[in-house]
């Protein structure tokens, strides 16, 4: 099972989310996600979320909080632990990204975006702000949302 980051920053209302369109063969093709990446060898999640954040968008985060565990089964992707975090900044100008186009979304915004299903679920999380640490397991059928274990 491969695993994962994923963050979530946000600044002033907004969370910083990708539209993933400039990959071929990406999973994410068209989706609207927030910043990650795999987790290399040695890495820990702590670290991979913070040079992930700097790689894709150019900022330097430190305040990077742990919110949980999403596992993904799949028949169609390769089984995934995804460790999610948020985060704040104050700094609205981010990098090019060679993965996908940037955008502050404003957070009551969010699920009317192109999300996948399961990111909707731990987006509510997210957006109701509770600071519970969760595990969700989202198990999808090729693109398809077939079962949520909270």
């Amino acid at each position: 099972m491969k695993e994962t980051t994923l963050c979530y920053i946000e600044n002033n209302g907004s969370y910083l989310m990708m539209l993933r369109n400039k990959k071929k063969n990406d999973p994410n093709q068209n989706k609207w996600i927030g910043i990650g990446g795999k987790i290399q060898d040695g890495e820990t999640p702590g670290d991979c979320i913070k040079r992930e954040i700097a790689e894709e968008t150019g900022l330097c985060i430190e305040n990077a909080v742990y919110r949980g565990k999403v596992y993904f089964l799949s028949d169609t992707w390769d089984d995934e632990l995804m460790h999610l975090f948020t985060a704040t900044t104050d700094i609205l100008n981010v990098t090019p990204c060679a993965e996908g186009t940037l955008k502050w979304i404003k957070k009551e915004e969010i699920l009317t975006l192109n999300l996948w299903e399961g990111d909707k679920i731990f987006l509510k999380h997210l957006l109701n702000d509770n600071k519970k640490i969760f595990n969700i397991t989202l198990t999808y059928r090729g693109d398809t949302l077939i079962s949520v274990k909270e």
